[in-house]
């Protein structure tokens, strides 16, 4: 039997394209070659070629980041091209990528979640009411991107307008949430119809970062991540059963990463990513290591995942 041959689909036009390329980079160095013959693709330059080469493509890895990779966009001309891939489908991704939709079925579901207000552009914003609604301090983020991207923790309406400002000049709509001190945790999710919690990762940024923002996600050394994370089993069987909740809930498939804050006990859910970043500082794979999967067997699990969907 030949070998598989995979579309490696990374890079892209979104605002994490630097970070879809480097989870390209190590993904590619992840894979056996005596397995796979892997081809490269980089949608912003190859989108043609990729069409062209998807009758001689037996699977595509698409670790594309952010906006017309994790929405649906690619997926949907994967599709098309009736050619399978590894990760979430069109409905799953485009859920996902919209906080504001999947906080409501996360909360319709019984999951926790912050409270939140949608804000649209031409809106006007009324600080006061923002914090008599969401309490003292707020979260600031665009309602559709990633990796932190236009995240902002307010606490005056100063704050409030210059976040706004700034995140309306990447989206047409706000998600202004309740901020909720506590600890950060992620987790992911292997699987289909049956799917497995991997061990809990709490992260903690160090002092002068507020917040796990971009620069604390992806500059070594910026955070500490920390796996299996040092909370008590029933706060992470909590964590994993509500990761796995958001992962079904949402339809994906394949693997997930869902992000959470655990306070006083109780677990809330942030958000769910239907592409988690492979990077060296990435959370997925660190996750899947403590579990005893190392990348290069990470990714044959995928493939495989990807074939039995």
């Amino acid at each position: 039997m030949g070998k598989l041959r995979v579309a490696l689909i990374a890079g892209g036009w979104s605002r994490e394209r630097e970070i879809s390329l480097k989870s390209g980079a190590s993904v590619h160095n992840a894979l056996d070659k005596d397995k796979y013959e892997v081809k490269r693709y980089d949608p912003s330059k190859d989108l043609l070629r990729l069409v062209q080469d998807a009758k001689n493509i037996d699977l595509a890895l698409v670790f594309l980041h952010g906006k017309k990779g994790e929405d649906g966009s690619i997926q949907g001309l994967l599709d098309l091209l009736d050619l399978p891939y590894v990760g979430s489908g069109v409905l799953a991704s485009a859920l996902a990528m919209n906080k504001a939709l999947s906080k409501e079925l996360f909360r319709s579901a019984g999951l926790k979640v912050p409270k939140e207000m949608v804000i649209s552009r031409n809106q006007d914003i009324d600080p006061a009411e923002i914090f008599s609604v969401l309490g003292k301090r707020v979260v600031i983020k665009p309602v559709a991107e990633g990796s932190s991207i236009g995240l902002y923790i307010c606490a005056t309406g100063e704050e409030i307008a210059e976040a706004t400002k700034n995140t309306f000049a990447i989206s047409s709509e706000v998600l202004v949430e309740e901020y909720i001190k506590g600890r950060e945790v992620s987790c992911g999710v292997l699987g289909n119809r049956e799917p497995e919690a991997l061990p809990v990762v709490e992260i903690i940024p160090r002092e002068e970062y507020r917040f796990f923002s971009y620069t604390a996600k992806y500059l070594p050394g910026a955070s500490k991540e920390i796996c299996p994370a040092p909370l008590p089993r029933d706060v992470c069987k909590n964590v994993q059963s509500s990761a796995i909740k958001a992962h079904c809930l949402l339809n994906c498939r394949n693997f997930s990463r869902s992000d959470m804050i655990v306070s006083a006990g109780d677990v809330y859910i942030l958000e769910t990513n239907t592409i988690p970043g492979m990077t060296g500082n990435s959370i997925f794979p660190l996750a899947a290591r403590t579990a005893g999967l190392s990348f290069s067997k990470l990714m044959d699990r995928l493939i495989e995942l990807a074939f039995e969907a």
